[in-house]
């Protein structure tokens, strides 16, 4: 062997060579086992037919997105879907079945027999949705020269930048759907008096 040969075989077992698809590291492992929990989670949101038992497992597949953006290294993300998402929203929804007397167990007016058309716009709307996100990424690269994508100063300065006016909206029409709920169920209240 010669003397180059030799210094290129020890280069090659100090660096290993990166894993590829055939040989997953185990947060790609995790990241699967999650993900495909996670859908499972969303999947029996939107077929069962008991509403509680759909905002519980909401809160599963939020808490399954949470642990994703964990397992990418986007901490703060993963705070804000636990507080924003899992916190206030399904106990905003959960207060609004209570307080509307939504039906404990199954709802047979729940299912309205249009499945096969529901099935279809949404197979449309992901396709439409994938073909968006590829179209728009497509020629976007990352800025590896400033903060950590996932940081709390990358986040915060795009989201205070850009997405004021709809997280403001979006805490707006929260709080006339709570409104709504108690108005509901003050009216439902004097008719049984």
């Amino acid at each position: 062997m010669t003397l180059a040969a030799t210094a290129a075989h020890a280069a090659l077992a100090a660096h290993p060579a990166p894993s590829g698809f055939l040989s997953p590291t185990g947060v790609e492992i995790a990241f699967l086992l999650v993900g495909i929990a996670t859908l499972g989670a969303a999947l029996v949101t939107v077929t069962t037919k008991q509403l509680v038992h759909a905002a519980l497992w909401l809160v599963v597949a939020l808490g399954g997105l949470a642990v994703e953006y964990l397992l990418l290294t986007a901490e703060f993300i993963a705070w804000v879907q636990v507080l924003i998402y899992v916190g206030s929203v399904v106990v905003l929804l959960l207060f609004g079945l209570m307080l509307t007397r939504a039906p404990i167990g199954r709802s047979p007016d729940a299912d309205s027999g249009n499945r096969w058309a529901a099935l279809a716009v949404a197979v449309a709307a992901a396709g439409a949705l994938v073909w968006v996100v590829v179209d728009a990424f497509r020629t976007t690269w990352i800025d590896l020269d400033g903060p950590a994508q996932g940081s709390t100063e990358a986040t915060g300065s795009f989201l205070f930048r850009h997405w004021v006016l709809p997280f403001e909206a979006l805490s707006v029409l929260l709080l006339a759907a709570l409104v709504g709920a108690i108005v509901l169920s003050r009216k439902r209240g004097k008719e049984q008096s």
